[in-house]
Formats: structure tokens, C-alpha cells, sequence
């Protein structure tokens, strides 16, 4: 394997061109490149810029270059690992807003609260702040100290946290009122997703139905979305790929012991997306579940994630995906059954009417189900 810079971008090169979707690269000769770099490149700045430059002609949001350390953040996440405090935030109103705090994290030990506004991180305000900017500010390596300062009903409190390793859940569950079950999967990027949604499943058995919320759920890996949808489905398709020349593999269900048959709601959203949208899609092609929320995301395409031999990497999209019914959904998204907009404003004030809904829903359906013949 050729580790020096060069050979980095060649192998980046020969990837997009045995494997990229679009056997056309976006209707370019893909030889320009190789010719056009060939005797430019010398550092391994020299390479990735080159490679960006590469994939930014492809015109696919979803093609991305990696850097060594993006590509260790991605492997972090598939393992359901971060090093930090244990936030997850919102920006409304051009203010940081912390929407849940990890159980067990650094963040919760040293008192954050959902709805506290970050107003610093350290020094650095984060007014004016891109969202993701003050994301890499909070997070760090295991060990090190950060101090965050948040507005807290008219309060400033400054929190000097250390940060930690931590292992993410992404499932968690709940029951409601009414014997309703809810169950959010907040990615399905993790290795451990489809486990942890089948514990999830046998905790709250005895409930007579199910809400699964998929909102914000920006998806993950395609093996999980294919498991946890199997869970409602014993049978028929469940997606189908197609690879740059046109051949489609199905992925169907199969008949396990753990499928449930107990009504089901889908909460979704416009961050709802790949994953998401191939378990949503699936439930709502063959009316096993109806959806509530906004519309998702809209990515219909399918990622493989390739190492370079400098242990950077690429996203590259390889093929497109398919509902059951054939539904092509790039661009285009999933339209609920019921649509109910949401905010983080609502959040905010403690509002979920997405849920809310839901549960309306399903106690409609409960009291069909015990009305006797007439």
C-alpha cells in the first residue's frame, strides 16, 4: 500500500472511480483529475485539499472527504463513544439552547439542566457562533477541563467541567399514560442500536401501543434500520438497493420471534433522515404504522464509508435505496399521515403537540379496539 501523499490521493481517486454512483462522476472525465494532480502533490495537505477539490465536482452533498480526525469522531460514533461533557443542543432565536443532558455524563454530575442557554464556552461567546463551532468547543479530549457558563432563570452559572469518555445509548423508552409505550431512537449509527431497541421492546411488553420516535434521527447504518424494522414486519421487503448499474438487491423481513403486531405511531420530522426514512417508509408501505410530524429529510442514497492508507477516509455514495413500494425518496422526503409542525420554541416551553397527537391517536384506536360489536 502507497502511504506517501500521492498514493493517499490516487487511492482516493481509484475509489470514487470503481465505486461512486453515477458511473458518469456528474458527467465528467474522471482522468482529468489524476493528470491534473499529478505532479502537484508533496504534503498530505497537498493530497486532501486535492481530494476535496476532487469530490466537490461530484456536486453530492452526501460524498465527503474525512480528515484523520473526523474519520476517528465517525468510528467513535458507530461504537456509541464521545469524548466530552454530554449535551445535545439546539440554536432558536440565535441562542444555544441545551435540549437533553446524557445520563450519567460529566454534564449531568455537574448540575447542566435541559432548556439552560450556553451563553460562553470558556472565553468564547457563542452568540454569533455557527452551532457546530460551539459543539467543537465543548467537546474535547478525556481529562481535560471546560468551563461552560449558562443562563438559568435570569442566573449565570459558570460549570467547570471535566470531560470524559462516554458511552451513548440511543434508545430509550418510557411508558405514557393510557398503556402507551414510547421509545425514542435518537441514531441508528451505533453498533449496539438494534440490541438496545429489542431490550427496549421486552421492557414495556405490557403496553397495548407503541410510539417510536425518530425525529432528529439523522440515520446511521443501514443493518439496524433493517433489524429494528423487521421488529413490525415478519415478512415482505423492507428496502431495496441499486447499485450503479441498475442491479437491485431486496432486504426482507423475517419471521423472528420478537415481531410486535400492537399498533404503532412513527414520530418524524424534517431531520428524520436515511435510516429513519427507510424505517418510517417501510411501516407507512404497508400501513403497519401512520406517521406524525413533518415531513423528513429526503435522503434516498447509500454511503460506504473507505479508509485511505494515511487513516483518512471518505463518505461515498455507492448506490440508492427504494420503499418497498418503490418509492424513490432523494429530494423528496416522506410525507406523514398526520402532519403536526414542531419547534424548538415548543420544546422550550415543555410543549411536544407531535406526541401528543400520537397519544391521541392511539387512545382512539384503544377504545375502538374494547367497544363491543354493534
Amino acid at each position: 500500500m502507497d502511504t506517501s501523499p500521492k498514493g493517499v490521493f490516487n487511492a482516493a481517486w481509484r475509489m470514487v472511480k470503481n465505486n461512486y454512483v453515477d458511473e458518469t462522476c456528474n458527467h465528467q472525465d474522471w482522468e482529468k483529475w489524476k493528470k491534473r494532480y499529478e505532479n502537484s502533490i508533496e504534503t498530505y495537505r497537498d493530497s486532501h485539499v486535492a481530494i476535496e477539490t476532487m469530490l466537490e465536482s461530484l456536486d453530492d452533498p452526501y460524498t465527503k472527504f474525512l480528515s484523520v480526525r473526523d474519520f476517528k469522531e465517525q468510528d467513535m460514533n458507530m461504537d456509541a463513544r464521545l469524548k466530552g461533557i454530554g449535551v445535545h443542543i439546539t440554536k432558536t432565536d440565535g441562542k444555544v439552547i441545551i435540549i437533553s443532558v446524557i445520563e450519567n455524563s460529566p454534564a449531568r454530575k455537574y448540575g447542566l439542566k435541559p432548556k439552560d442557554e450556553i451563553i460562553k464556552v470558556d472565553s468564547t461567546p457563542t452568540k454569533g457562533l455557527p452551532l457546530g463551532k460551539v459543539a467543537d468547543l465543548i467537546r474535547g479530549e478525556e481529562g481535560s477541563s471546560v468551563k461552560i457558563t449558562v443562563l438559568r432563570d435570569d442566573n449565570l452559572l459558570d460549570k467547570s467541567i471535566i470531560r470524559e469518555e462516554i458511552r451513548i445509548k440511543t434508545v430509550k423508552y418510557k411508558m405514557l399514560d393510557k398503556n402507551i409505550a414510547y421509545i425514542k431512537i435518537s441514531s441508528f449509527i451505533s453498533f449496539d442500536t438494534t440490541n438496545e431497541f429489542k431490550n427496549a421492546l421486552r421492557a414495556v411488553n405490557d403496553a397495548h401501543s407503541l410510539i417510536i420516535d425518530v425525529r432528529g434521527n439523522y440515520g446511521g447504518l443501514l443493518t439496524n434500520a433493517i433489524e429494528v424494522t423487521n421488529a413490525f414486519l415478519d415478512k415482505g421487503n423492507i428496502v431495496s438497493i441499486v447499485d450503479r448499474a441498475g442491479n437491485k438487491k431486496n432486504f426482507s423481513a423475517k419471521p423472528y420471534n420478537f415481531v410486535t403486531h400492537k399498533p404503532v405511531i412513527v414520530l418524524i420530522d424534517e431531520a428524520s433522515a436515511s435510516a429513519s426514512e427507510i424505517f418510517s417508509g417501510a411501516l407507512q408501505d404497508y400501513e403497519r404504522a401512520e406517521l406524525v410530524g413533518e415531513k423528513t429529510f429526503g435522503k434516498g442514497k447509500v454511503q460506504m464509508v473507505l479508509r485511505l492508507p494515511d487513516d483518512s477516509g471518505i463518505n461515498l455514495t455507492i448506490a440508492k435505496y427504494l420503499t418497498p413500494s418503490g418509492r424513490d425518496i432523494e429530494q423528496k422526503g416522506i410525507e406523514p399521515d398526520y402532519k403536526v409542525p414542531t419547534s424548538p420554541e415548543g420544546f422550550i416551553k415543555g410543549e411536544d403537540v407531535c406526541l401528543s397527537k400520537a397519544v391521541e391517536i392511539l387512545s382512539s384506536k384503544k377504545l375502538q379496539a374494547t367497544l363491543p360489536p354493534g
